[in-house]
């Protein structure tokens, strides 16, 4: 991937609709997708569009679309997003991309035909000069716009198209977001985050807790994830970032069965810090899997653990050092 350790050579701009579409992408090169997770697989067709634009000397920008299409069609069965809007436009500011377009997702956008897709958006109301795109993108009503469709189209109406061919990890095995999702649920952190390519995080703000951490001497900020979030229940060590700085610490994400056995909450230590965090947006990065969530025989055996998994947590963070480009270039722009 293109190193995203270089800064972006422009400011990097946010546009949540067309109307919103900056002048200063006008005529660049698009890649398109949904890029839930934005996986190694995603990254290789940021590359491709950044590099081309870096040749050609336009702007880079992606396309992605919100909410998830699964979550218009079939919201009684609400995806695991891997990366909601927030993230993704971090990730692809980091990355390197010049800016990200969101285009609103509803069934009206989805009733559009291909060749609208293409000639209103693409051309008009865009005028890219290129279309990077996966190698299973669809898109228009009834996603009957291809690959090979809009290959076509560009040809006709004067823009270039880059199909990136599918992308395997070192075993040969796809990198896909179903993949990770499953591996993320198993508690396989390894696996989830060789194929992101990253540390995978979430965002959220510090709620109010029933403060048997501070109890325990383990005061932790507590984040509510969504009710989709299929991330298995235990104790992970993890990084953590508020106000643009990364502490090291470790968290619990499951329902607290030494307790009350509640709703799903993720509380984290964070080591070496003393301050109020209440109603702060902080990012919280998984880097690896502990343990299991576990009912020990007495609160004093609970305890015990927790500084058992604290001291292993800084030992696993410390070894594992800052993670790879991407991870350090998140950590910047936090």
């Amino acid at each position: 991937m293109h190193d995203p350790a270089a800064p972006a050579p422009r400011p990097f701009a946010l546009a949540e609709s067309l109307d919103a579409f900056p002048e200063s992408l006008r005529g660049g090169i698009v890649a398109i997708g949904n890029f839930d997770g934005l996986h190694r697989g995603h990254q290789a067709v940021l590359d491709a569009a950044l590099t081309r634009a870096e040749a050609a000397g336009r702007p880079a920008f992606a396309m992605t679309f919100e909410p998830h299409p699964r979550s218009v069609f079939r919201p009684e069965t609400p995806v695991f997003r891997l990366t909601p809007a927030g993230p993704k436009a971090r990730l692809i500011r980091a990355a390197g991309l010049d800016g990200l377009l969101v285009l609103p997702f509803d069934r009206d956008f989805a009733a559009r035909s291909a060749d609208d897709f293409v000639g209103d958006i693409l051309v008009d109301r865009l005028g890219v000069a290129e279309a990077v795109v996966g190698w299973d993108f669809h898109f228009g009503r009834g996603r009957g716009g291809s690959p090979a469709f809009l290959a076509a189209e560009g040809a006709a109406r004067g823009f270039a198209v880059s199909v990136i061919e599918a992308f395997q990890d070192e075993g040969g095995g796809p990198v896909s977001s179903s993949r990770i999702r499953d591996a993320l649920a198993a508690g396989d952190l390894g696996l989830a985050n060789g194929l992101l390519g990253y540390r995978w995080f979430v965002e959220g703000t510090v709620i109010h807790g029933e403060k048997r951490g501070r109890d325990l001497g383990f005061p932790t900020a507590n984040v509510r994830l969504g009710a989709d979030c299929r991330l298995a229940h235990g104790v992970y060590a993890v990084t953590f970032t508020v106000d643009g700085v990364q502490h090291l610490g470790v968290a619990n994400y499951g329902r607290r069965p030494q307790f009350d056995n509640g709703a799903p909450l993720l509380e984290t230590f964070v080591f070496d810090f003393k301050g109020d965090l209440y109603g702060r947006t902080v990012q919280i990065g998984f880097a690896s899997y502990l343990r299991p969530e576990l009912r020990f025989p007495s609160v004093d055996a609970l305890v015990a653990r927790m500084g058992e998994d604290c001291a292993e947590a800084r030992a696993v963070l410390t070894a594992m050092g800052p993670g790879t480009a991407l991870d350090r270039r998140l950590a910047e722009l936090a």
